[in-house]
């Protein structure tokens, strides 16, 4: 166990971090005299407390972290923050389970949205605020945050980046020091957050929804403060507000790092998987406002534009909200967004899925093999932006998606087994493992999960973490190999 000591050490730093940020609501609630103030003020020494203990029951013990520690640091920290971020719900919310707690917070911290939760519009607003505040932190990583302090615990830091960033171009460097580009890409993402918070105080929200709808519109969660989600404000200015930056959002961050840097924005739009995804998200808005224009569902093809191009920017981008119920809709616009889920966000970004680069480099390799079919001695590499892919990194690429498909179909059969319908089942598993939140069925944007048993819960929220992850820095920990010393 001491070998693990100095895994536990950063672990118990985290938490002293994450304990930290409940600052934030608790200001919420000093200040705005609301119900949630002891809730806070029990839940932030209990988790600074924790930590503080961990880090100095361990921190005798000091190393480098080798890869082996990344990932079970990576999943350590991403299991036990949602059972501290739970506290301040479970400790006020009368009657919400520990099961619901946990799935809740695990909602926030891994940016899924999908809510347990009923009446959001008569909780105290320092609540709304920190369920919404753990999207935000959660959107970027908690650990690429942590990496920028790591050098000042004599850990570094590389392991740990490379286990949680998303996307199978891990090893590329936007600068030389992994420090220096986590504090990189906080910047951005703080620039944009605030960006996002004063333009929907433009549009027209208080501060307080501007405050947290900006942390899950940067994040791509989608919790809301209010049952209807995005549709209690009926605006289309606070739409469209929403709409640009989820756009924003679902791209790769470090694009925005490398044209601040370069003080050029030539380098996003140079980016293949950027331009792909800016002409999906269009192509896939106009071809569902011309769907629902042709089936009459609203008497004008501008209000069906209108709820196409939210509905689909937030399903697609993983985000989540919603304005109406879409799932009353002719079947071919929900499903056609679910499935944009699962593949449009780009690597880098807040949001989940299989992230379009790796469905662009199978299509590459599918299109080598049909070209080695017809020609069998060609030499035909898997290029990406000018420069051949590495052998490990398709191989990287096919093995997730080999079992991103087995965990899709045997977190489903599951749901099946315990006599959930298969619609439900089927869309939940969807929606969890890319991190989207509303499904159909049962869990579609009119319902929540508040209605699933409780293994029903689990098993979605180990969806949950599995697709934050995605996958194989959690299953890696289930491989004997992994545990030999």
């Amino acid at each position: 166990m001491r070998h693990y000591f100095p895994v536990f050490t950063v672990l118990g730093g985290v938490l002293m971090l994450f304990a930290l940020t409940m600052i934030v609501p608790l200001g919420f609630a000093w200040f705005g005299h609301d119900a949630g103030l002891s809730a806070y003020a029990t839940a932030l020494p209990v988790t600074f407390v924790c930590g503080l203990g961990l880090w100095a029951a361990c921190v005798k013990e000091r190393r480098e972290l080798r890869p082996r520690d990344g990932f079970l640091l990576v999943t350590l920290v991403w299991t036990v923050l949602p059972a501290f971020g739970m506290l301040p719900l479970w400790l006020h919310i009368p009657g919400l389970s520990v099961t619901d707690a946990y799935f809740e917070a695990m909602s926030g911290l891994t940016t899924t949205g999908a809510t347990v939760l009923t009446g959001l519009d008569t909780l105290p607003a320092s609540i709304n605020v920190w369920r919404c505040f753990m999207v935000l932190l959660g959107g970027m990583g908690i650990l690429v945050l942590v990496v920028a302090i790591l050098p000042m615990l004599g850990v570094g830091g590389s392991q740990v980046l490379k286990a949680e960033t998303p996307g199978p171009m891990k090893d590329e460097k936007l600068t030389p020091r992994i420090a220096e580009t986590a504090r990189g890409l906080w910047t951005v993402y703080f620039v944009l957050a605030t960006s996002c918070m004063l333009a929907l105080r433009w549009a027209g929200l208080s501060w307080t929804d501007a405050f947290m709808h900006m942390c899950s519109i940067m994040g791509l969660g989608g919790f809301a403060a209010y049952d209807a989600s995005f549709g209690a404000f009926n605006s289309g200015r606070v739409e469209l507000v929403a709409i640009v930056f989820m756009l924003l959002a679902g791209v790769n961050f470090g694009l925005y790092f490398l044209a601040w840097r370069q003080q050029s924005l030539r380098v996003v739009w140079r980016d293949l998987e950027a331009r792909l995804f800016w002409a999906l998200m269009a192509g896939s808005v106009l071809l569902v406002a011309v769907f629902l224009y042709a089936h009459q569902v609203y008497p004008d093809f501008f209000t069906g534009l209108r709820h196409a191009a939210f509905s689909v920017v937030s399903i697609a981008t993983t985000t989540g909200f919603a304005t109406v119920d879409y799932a009353q809709w002719p079947i071919f616009a929900p499903v056609l967004m679910l499935g944009l889920c699962g593949f449009a966000t780009c690597a880098g970004s807040t949001g989940g899925g299989i992230k379009l680069v790796r469905s662009l480099l199978l299509w590459k390799q599918a299109q080598r093999e049909f070209t080695r079919i017809v020609h069998p001695r060609a030499v035909v590499p898997v290029t990406w932006g000018g420069s051949v892919v590495a052998p490990e990194v398709l191989a990287s690429v096919q093995a997730f998606m080999l079992i991103y498909g087995a965990v899709m179909t045997v977190a489903t059969m599951l749901l099946l087994l315990t006599g959930l319908d298969v619609v439900t089942a089927f869309t939940a598993v969807v929606a969890c493992l890319n991190n989207t939140g509303p499904g159909l069925g049962q869990v579609g944007p009119s319902g929540n999960y508040q209605g699933l048993s409780d293994v029903q819960t689990w098993i979605c929220t180990l969806s949950m973490l599995l697709g934050r992850l995605e996958l194989l820095s959690v299953l890696v920990l289930l491989t004997p190999g992994f545990w030999r010393k």
